[in-house]
Order: structure tokens, then C-alpha cells, then sequence
């Protein structure tokens, strides 16, 4: 009676060891879903735009450029210049006037890494076209998320009128936007 008492004690301990280890396999199986990168950028923008205020004015020429990796702020990617475009669409569909950056010729444009602003051409745009701020960002890509800094920065001074930080998954989307 004891051996069959003991039997069924090491069987069922036995299963749940099992079922404990499927479980933990099925969680290193579940992979990071991507967000909705389009709407948490028209997020961003339209946080940027309340908290900078009357700081920036809707007849103001703004500008942007591409958002850059925080460990390189040579290099960008493809999200650090899709990101730069949604929130200048956001902008746009707000009201403010933005100039297309990527038609510039005055502009410092790296092969694969989207358009940096140097600080002549930045104080020459700031001059020609009178634009009052310019949209930057920067991001750091970490094991599960893709970490992200939206500013507005004006030209005349270099001071930051508005900022906000956000968080992206990095789902499968994600991994092939910061890779290129």
C-alpha cells in the first residue's frame, strides 16, 4: 500500500514537473507583438504640439529630421525615418507648416541613414526660410522595446520647448525597422 501511496505521489509530482516545464517552454515561444507605430507617432506629435503651446505658431515654418540611434547619432534607420515622417504628417494634419526635408540639397543626407542636420545648414534653414523649431528625436533599442524621445527645439536658440518619451515593443515589425 505504502509502494502504491509513493507510486502515485512521484507520478503526480512527475506530471506537474511536465507540465510545469510545457508551460515555461510556451512562454520563451510567445513573441513580442508590434504596436501600432503610426498612432503612438500621432500621439507623440500631438503631445509635443500641447505642451509646447503658443512656443510654436501654426504659420512658423517647422522642420524635421530624422530621429537618431542614441548610441550613434550619425546613424538612423528605417524607423528613425518613418518615425520623423508620421510626426511631421501629424503636424501637417494639425495645421503647422512643415517643410520636406528630404528635397533639401542643404541638407547632410547619409546614404541609408535618412537626413542630419549640421549646424551650419540648420542655422542657414532657420535664416532662409525663418523656421522656428525643428522636430528631432532619438531611440535606443533594448531587448524587448524600442525606446523613443520626440522633441521640438527652436531654432533661434536650441531651446527644447516640448518632449515626450515613449516606448515601442520590439515585435517583428519593429526588429526590421531599426536593423535597416
Amino acid at each position: 500500500m505504502k509502494r502504491i501511496k509513493l507510486s502515485i505521489v512521484v507520478t503526480m509530482l512527475l506530471m506537474l514537473s511536465l507540465g510545469l516545464t510545457g508551460c515555461a517552454n510556451q512562454v520563451k515561444r510567445q513573441s513580442i507583438e508590434d504596436a501600432d507605430i503610426v498612432s503612438l507617432s500621432y500621439v507623440a506629435a500631438d503631445k509635443l504640439i500641447a505642451q509646447a503651446d503658443d512656443a510654436i505658431n501654426e504659420k512658423g515654418i517647422i522642420v524635421a529630421a530624422s530621429f537618431v540611434n542614441i548610441n550613434n547619432l550619425d546613424a538612423s534607420s528605417s524607423f528613425g525615418r518613418i518615425a520623423s515622417q508620421q510626426l511631421s504628417s501629424r503636424f501637417t494634419q494639425k495645421g503647422y507648416k512643415v517643410t520636406e526635408m528630404l528635397l533639401r540639397s542643404d541638407i547632410y543626407i547619409k546614404e541609408r541613414n535618412g537626413e542630419f542636420m549640421l549646424s551650419r545648414a540648420f542655422k542657414n534653414i532657420s535664416a532662409e526660410h525663418n523656421a522656428q523649431a525643428v522636430i528631432i528625436g532619438t531611440y535606443a533599442v533594448a531587448s524587448k522595446n524600442v525606446y523613443v524621445t520626440a522633441k521640438i527645439v527652436r531654432t533661434r536658440d536650441n531651446a527644447v520647448l516640448s518632449s515626450h518619451d515613449y516606448t515601442l515593443p520590439l515585435g517583428p515589425d519593429m526588429k526590421s525597422l531599426v536593423r535597416n
